[in-house]
């Protein structure tokens, strides 16, 4: 999929409205945010200028979409400079030179610096530059608070250093000229006469020097200069082996039922969690009351969550959770909530240890932070198309529409990674019930007619009366993909049949032609078969059938690849099971 100056079309946009100048801001901040536009001054004086007619939830969202971005060290200081809630997204991931860093810390609010004081991968040259607005940004207790912006005045005030022989700018205090380099409060202090005399009287373990009560800015500054040396002098405690749990956090899910964003523990483990379906007994996920509120929309409290692995997130949670509804078109947009570790009454049984998998959570995280930009551009695309936001010509509008298709097939190529993921690391929830055989493959043949128009291939569909018992959302990822797959590699006016018939053992054969073109690929070479060409699917041939036989296996089925069609093979369900089934 190509964009093609996508920042020129939002120069067009009339910014009067609100909902305009929301929309731009979106548009404006993830283009520049993700290197797709120049950060040039009509983007950053635009962002300036609309920032106060964008409501405070949109541009934190807009801050939050970023993630894992690298952000122009201008945007970030736009963003950053913003409301905190704007600003803490954005001062948890960033990255920048040590000079960015350094231009940056003075125009942060106490807020923003100490979000960044909570990081461990900035350089020794940044924590300096944080220490040294520690008398601006802490809160000093007794004398010490009277006379702690005193003390602050001492670090403004670089023309006390030693005087430069002619007029230059005015340094950034607390920098260094030669490096660039923060400078601690002690050290620049240290130059001063008045620290001296401090420094030499404590030394000759004389009484501090004070007037009327008042403690002069070398006590003060004697003190915290002390305070930093105990500080150092103790031993560092060792990392503890693992990471200690959390006990709440936060999240908001799509319409879908989805957790798409957490804050307040690690997310991988979380992210891609569906609130919609139960799990299964002692399996990751929701239990059936989040599930059955959902379906109606409703208020849940206390629903239980099981979470995977080994992180800080793993365990039980209760999830206490309200539906959201857009005000304009009452449409359901999510659920918002929280969630905390149950109390010892509340947790009867022990939470089963669930193997970690590290890789698996690492490709879900890339799965969200794929799917947050495109699910933004789907929408605007959308707005763009139903002139939402004004007129549109009928050339934007044919383009509008073509990148909402794009963005759909990358959406369906989105969430088949993360069922191979989920698959992989042992965390798809499933839900087997009786299945009819026959409507499903009626159906799902429908919905490819235009595919399978596009290439003149009949579809021809024989079915009996069987049933199988399987995950429905599995199985209809199984029977698209592989039904998608064949049509989309056949050549025109090939025939692409589907059978289904009942087989010894008490299973369920649904065979569907092979396609001519896999005739290269002997036997079930064609699984490892990597292309992007394939009309059914952005992920190619190969993945698509990968993950049809993965899917198979984890619903207790096999998939075959045989000389003239590829065979499903799944659990039946018998007649007396469909009694039982239908007296329970």
């Amino acid at each position: 999929m190509r964009f093609d100056d996508l920042l020129g079309t939002v120069r067009t946009i009339d910014l009067t409205s609100p909902s305009a100048a929301q929309a731009a801001w979106r548009q404006i901040v993830d283009l520049v945010g993700r290197g797709r536009a120049p950060a040039d001054d009509w983007a950053l004086s635009t962002l300036a200028s609309i920032r106060k007619r964008v409501p405070l939830v949109a541009r934190a969202a807009s801050a939050r979409g970023l993630y894992g971005a690298s952000v122009p060290a201008v945007l970030v200081r736009l963003l950053a400079t913003d409301d905190i809630a704007v600003a803490a997204p954005v001062l948890r991931f960033a990255t920048l030179t040590d000079q960015e860093w350094t231009d940056l810390l003075p125009a942060l609010s106490p807020a923003a610096r100490a979000i960044l004081r909570h990081r461990r991968d900035l350089s020794g040259t940044v924590q300096r530059g944080l220490e040294s607005f520690g008398s601006v940004d802490f809160v000093l207790s007794g004398e010490t608070r009277a006379n702690a912006p005193v003390a602050a005045a001492v670090v403004e005030q670089p023309s006390q250093v030693e005087p430069a022989p002619e007029p230059a700018a005015e340094p950034t205090p607390g920098i260094t000229e030669e490096s660039g380099a923060f400078l601690s409060l002690g050290a620049i202090a240290k130059s001063l006469p008045i620290v001296a005399e401090a420094r030499r009287r404590e030394n000759d373990n004389e009484a501090p020097v004070s007037d009327g009560g008042v403690f002069r800015i070398a006590d003060v500054v004697a003190r915290i200069e002390a305070f930093q040396k105990r500080q150092d002098e103790q031993p560092r405690p060792s990392a503890a082996p693992s990471l200690p749990l959390r006990e709440a956090f936060r999240f908001e899910t799509d319409p879908t039922g989805m957790i798409r964003w957490v804050e307040g523990t690690s997310r991988e483990a979380i992210l891609g969690t569906s609130i919609a379906a139960p799990a299964r007994p002692a399996q990751p996920g929701v239990d059936g009351i989040a599930a059955g509120a959902f379906r109606r929309r409703a208020r849940f409290a206390d629903a239980h969550l099981i979470v995977g692995g080994a992180g800080e997130a793993s365990g039980r949670w209760l999830m206490t959770a309200m539906p959201l509804f857009d005000a304009a078109s009452g449409r359901f947009t999510g659920y918002r909530g929280s969630a905390r570790r149950p109390q010892r009454h509340e947790s009867p049984t022990p939470v089963p240890a669930v193997a970690p998998a590290p890789a698996a959570d690492s490709l879900r995280q890339l799965v969200h932070e794929l799917r947050t930009p495109t699910n933004a551009i789907a929408g605007f695309s959308e707005m763009i198309e139903c002139e939402m936001l004004g007129p549109v010509e009928p050339v934007y509008r044919e383009q509008a529409a073509t990148m909402r298709d794009d963005a759909h097939r990358l959406l369906s190529a989105i969430d088949d990674v993360d069922v191979a993921a989920r698959v992989a690391g042992g965390a798809l929830p499933l839900d087997p019930e009786p299945i009819a055989v026959a409507p499903t493959l009626h159906r799902l043949a429908a919905d490819l007619h235009l595919l399978a128009e596009s290439r003149g291939a009949p579809v021809p569909v024989i079915a009996d009366e069987l049933t199988v018992l399987a995950d429905v959302r599995a199985l209809d990822r199984i029977l698209s993909r592989l039904l998608g797959t064949a049509i989309g590699a056949a050549t025109m006016g090939e025939e692409i049949a589907v059978h289904a018939d009942a087989e010894a053992g008490g299973r369920v054969a649904i065979s569907v032609t092979r396609p001519n073109a896999f005739d290269a690929y002997p036997g079930d070479r064609i699984l490892s078969v990597d292309d992007e060409d394939s009309p059914a699917s952005l992920l190619g041939v190969g993945f698509s059938l990968r993950l049809v036989r993965n899917l198979t296996r984890a619903i207790g089925g096999a998939f075959d690849i045989g000389d003239r069609a590829m065979t499903l093979h799944l659990p039946a369900v018998e007649d007396d099971e469909m009694g039982h089934t239908a007296s329970s």
